[in-house]
């Protein structure tokens, strides 16, 4: 799907604030709301837009603790690269997981509330996990810089 300027306009306004109202978004590209209302439909229909989610403040929320796991798997093929997915899909701690390339095989960004917490998912959870041959962990002392939005221009 080729995407105009109305639609680029839509996706920025809805990057910025999911919340906005149709009218609002409406005013902000200069169309009527039924005519708006119609291209998101149509934007999220296509799949660009994924889904719609509030962002928490981490530290409000308890979490003073992130991590980047850098994971090496003992076995490489489909089915061991499928079993690490499918175990690491449910563990909450892990808030994203990137199959790369290099000396590790991913590479994860984990969130725990505190440096124990974060021991006993290591100690407990990831490292016990099947496959597993060797992890090293960076922690973020603080961020500068952590962006949502894609550039659309």
């Amino acid at each position: 799907m080729l995407y105009d300027n109305i639609d680029k306009l839509l996706l920025k306004g809805l990057q910025t604030n999911s919340r906005i109202t149709n009218a609002e978004l409406a005013k902000l590209v200069g169309l009527s709301p039924s005519s708006t209302l119609e291209r998101v439909k149509k934007l999220e229909s296509s799949g660009i837009i994924d889904k719609y989610v509030a962002l928490l403040n981490p530290r409000k929320a308890g979490y003073t603790c992130f991590t980047f796991v850098e994971v090496k798997l003992t076995r490489h093929g489909e089915t061991p690269v499928e079993n690490f997915f499918s175990a690491i899909s449910e563990l909450p701690e892990i808030l994203e997981c990137h199959h790369i390339t290099g000396e590790a095989d991913f590479l994860l960004r984990v969130a725990t509330k505190d440096i124990p917490s974060y021991e006993e998912f290591i100690l407990h959870q990831l490292s016990a996990l099947p496959n597993v041959q060797n992890m090293k962990t960076s922690v973020v002392l603080s961020t500068f810089k952590q962006e949502t939005k894609l550039d659309v221009s």
